[in-house]
């Protein structure tokens, strides 16, 4: 039997398939999203349920014309394939490669670069009005999957899509899951669904009426009108989401490719808002990503055995079990000490906890902003709430961020994840303006640990705060310890390792960075002081005074856009202080450049600030302004030691 997807050109080769043609199409991609992921790591159990879907889709629409808005993004690999991208797709999430997210600058069939949830149905709504004043016929959907629905963002959309006069449709992909098990009454509300008899009761309607449609418009919109009528005391007397101003239709089974077909002909183009509820298995077609989608959400790389699936582990710790490891701890000692996430246990480090203190972890679902409210009302309560939130998710929250806790002057901690660069997730997924607008906020505290024992000690200090306070890390491995770690105090740094020629204020996990840049700086004569910064509000006035008084170049290393972060706070502090700010050079992110997929350590040395990045920097600096006489290197070597404490 050929293969079809290698001969694949595009959609529209679609609709000269056969139906056996297209289930043998879905099985080539699926094999070609395991094997590609196997390799490279990505999404996987959420793309393989989407399979049937997404070739339905293509099948009865034209996405060159019509508009396709995804929610979440990285459910899109099958649409990549399905639009030109095969070719490519062994590049995913690789650097120069394919994106795993929709991206505009690959395709014309990508309308936005997306990976937050929520989106698809109100940009689809500001499309369809725009396609309308246009006199443009465009038809529109809006794929929304992976718990979504359950975003505030969604049901600002679905509240403005109810007043459109027009086709509009809106596929719910309900898989029962985002990355974690969906949670919340809308959850259960949808599972009364799925459990009831209506899959087969709308399939065999639809066989029944379809060849009595006339023709597609007004004659379908009210036959559709009065089937949802007939079909509404078999499911619930009150539909959401007819209250809203949409036609309910489902839910169907999205792993049904003829009848997915059947049902999007009749939905194509009706006038009126309709929302199609699409019921898949998230992992379909790969039993081990079935049974575990959630450990096969965004697997690293992994090998397929005969008896088991390994998957790569690093060799070292992760900052995010580092981060569970220590609430453990911190929990075990302090009652007030609860965690909260925004439907990331597994990415935060949560679910650790929910297994052995469950009582004390909350999965609020895809709703930061909400988790962020629940977290301040849990801390006016009187407990200790720490969120464990993605630095970009986070974002999302600004607003409750202020008004819910910096305003009332609560103690609620943020766990920042994922600060900074993120690898293959790219650029809708790096963490590069937490510090930028978390320290605009009054009396907001703000921390980077630069190892595990800092990060256990910054929590520690964190509780003890009567302001809300901020941790960062990263995603990657903790380095080894820098011996034991000296209690955090307010605003104060720590000095690793001391020189006369420059100084170097590292921030949080660059400190492990810039150390090795001093080494390689050491073999050709050039001695610099590096500071673990620790905090980057407030900052250490005595570093700052001390680094500047000293004489020698002054670099600030951050793993955050050089715009409005730690090295503007260290400026920022000096011209408080009255100092020269000549000497200071700021290395970070490009805050006019986006990042694109690629490893975590390709994008530090995209943006210098990688050991090698930072001594070169230091180099240059030290080289160009070196006046004075040289140091003999026996006292500079003495120096040079590494050391601990309080700088200042």
């Amino acid at each position: 039997m050929s293969r079809i997807l290698e001969s694949l050109s595009g959609p529209a080769d679609l609709r000269r398939m056969s139906m056996a043609q297209l289930s043998q199409l879905s099985g080539e991609i699926r094999q070609r999203i395991i094997d590609v992921v196997s390799r490279n790591g990505g999404h996987l159990s959420s793309n393989l349920g989407v399979t049937e879907l997404t070739i339905a889709l293509h099948r009865v629409f034209e996405f060159r014309n019509d508009r396709l808005l995804w929610d979440v993004g990285h459910q899109c690999y099958v649409h990549k394939l399905l639009t030109g991208r095969n070719a490519r797709f062994d590049t995913l999430r690789q650097a120069g490669g394919i994106s795993g997210f929709p991206s505009v600058r690959e395709s014309e069939y990508d309308l936005f670069d997306v990976g937050h949830a929520g989106t698809s149905i109100a940009t689809a709504v500001g499309m369809a009005r725009g396609d309308s004043a246009l006199n443009r016929d465009n038809r529109v959907v809006a794929l929304i999957g992976d718990a979504s629905i359950v975003n505030g963002v969604a049901f600002e959309g679905l509240n403005a899509a109810g007043t459109l006069k027009r086709q509009f449709l809106v596929v719910l992909n309900d898989n029962s899951m985002g990355i974690a098990p969906t949670q919340g009454a809308l959850a259960y509300f949808f599972a009364k669904f799925r459990i009831s008899h209506l899959y087969d009761e709308v399939k065999n309607k639809a066989k029944e009426v379809l060849p009595k449609v006339p023709l597609i418009g007004r004659g379908i919109f009210d036959m559709l009108d009065h089937f949802k009528e007939g079909l509404k005391a078999t499911v619930s007397p009150h539909q959401i989401f007819e209250q809203l101003g949409f036609v309910y239709v489902g839910p169907v089974d999205g792993h049904d490719l003829p009848h997915l077909i059947e049902m999007l002909e009749m939905l194509k183009d009706v006038p009126h808002p309709v929302l199609l509820h699409v019921h898949t298995d998230k992992g379909r077609g790969c039993d081990w990503a079935t049974k575990d989608p959630c450990t096969f959400h965004s697997p690293n790389q992994f090998t397929i055995e005969p008896d088991k699936i390994v998957i790569a582990k690093s060799k070292r710790k992760s900052w995010t079990a580092a981060f569970a490891d220590a609430f453990l701890e911190i929990a075990n000692n302090d009652s007030r000490a609860h965690v909260l996430t925004a439907a990331m246990p597994d990415g935060t480090g949560v679910a650790k906890v929910q297994k052995l203190m469950p009582q004390r972890a909350l999965d609020c679902g895809i709703a930061e902003s909400s988790t962020v409210d629940i977290a301040a009302g849990m801390c006016r309560a009187g407990l200790r709430p720490i969120a464990a939130i993605y630095s970009t998710f986070l974002q999302r929250a600004f607003d409750q961020v202020f008004q819910e806790v910096v305003l009332q002057k609560l103690p609620v901690i943020f766990a920042i994840d994922r600060a900074g660069f993120v690898g293959g997730d790219g650029a809708v997924h790096h963490g590069y303006l937490d510090i930028a607008y978390l320290r605009s906020f009054q009396s907001m505290v703000l921390m980077a640990p630069a190892d595990e024992p800092e990060l256990l000690s910054a929590l520690c200090f964190a509780l003890t705060l009567d302001v809300p306070s901020g941790v960062r890390y990263p995603r990657d491995e903790v380095p080894e310890p820098y011996g034991s770690a000296p209690a955090f105090e307010l605003g104060k740094s720590r000095l690793m390792r001391d020189g006369p020629d420059a100084t170097i204020l590292a921030y949080g996990t660059t400190v492990a960075d810039a150390l090795a840049a001093a080494d390689s700086l050491a073999s050709e004569d050039i001695y610099v002081a590096v500071v673990n910064a620790r905090f980057a509000k407030p900052v250490d006035a005595d570093m700052v005074t001390t680094a500047i008084t000293r004489g020698g170049p002054v670099l600030t290393v951050e793993d955050h856009s050089i715009a409005g972060g730690f090295g503007s706070a260290v400026l920022e502090m000096a011209n408080r202080l009255g100092l020269s700010t000549d000497a200071i050079i700021r290395l970070g992110m490009n805050e006019d450049h986006f990042y694109p997929q690629g490893s975590r350590a390709s994008q530090l040395a995209e943006a210098g600030i990688d050991s090698a990045g930072i001594a070169e920097a230091a180099r240059k600096a030290v080289l160009a302004g070196r006046s004075r006489p040289r140091v003999p290197r026996e006292v500079a070597e003495v120096a040079a030691r590494r050391g601990g404490g309080a700088q200042g």
